[in-house]
């Protein structure tokens, strides 16, 4: 399997997942959204928030962007749900555009200022979703949120 279908497969399933998450996410109160729970990020708004803005700093890293080190965003300038899902769907649209336009050699590049390659930052952008997504998951089952397993491989066997 090439490279760039390797890549493409994770950055798949870190969408769909991500789209499954958000899906319930949708379905608590905005109370809930914003409790506080005293682990990682905090609450859900602020997870989510924080998984946006890692996505979005990692992109401009490779893209180049001056603002890549410094990219950051404020949990409090997304006070409601469709508010913290209209910045992630920007952001995963992005991030989905970068990588359709991408080759394997850009795969093998190196971005300035960065010890590996292209290949090596998406797949850590999907190591980070399912770490948070994990985080996520388990304070909506505490909400009593539908959710779901995320292992890789059911989502690779879906097809």
């Amino acid at each position: 399997m090439p490279l760039i279908d390797l890549v493409r497969s994770a950055l798949s399933y870190h969408d769909a997942l991500n789209r499954r998450m958000w899906d319930s996410i949708m379905t608590l109160k905005d109370e809930q959204f914003l409790a506080p729970i005293p682990y990682s990020h905090g609450s859900i708004r602020n997870q989510v928030v924080h998984l946006t803005a890692v996505d979005g700093r990692w992109l401009r890293g490779l893209q180049g962007q001056p603002d890549a080190r410094t990219y950051n965003l404020l949990p409090d300038d997304y006070p409601t749900k469709q508010a913290a899902y209209d910045l992630w769907e920007i952001s995963s649209n992005q991030l989905s555009a970068y990588t359709t336009d991408i080759d394997e050699n850009e795969l093998e590049r190196y971005p300035a200022g960065m010890p590996g390659p292209v290949w090596q930052v998406l797949l850590h952008v999907v190591n980070h979703g399912t770490d948070h997504r994990a985080q996520i998951l388990r304070a909506l089952h505490d909400f009593d949120a539908p959710t779901f397993d995320q292992d890789l491989i059911l989502h690779l066997w879906s097809f």
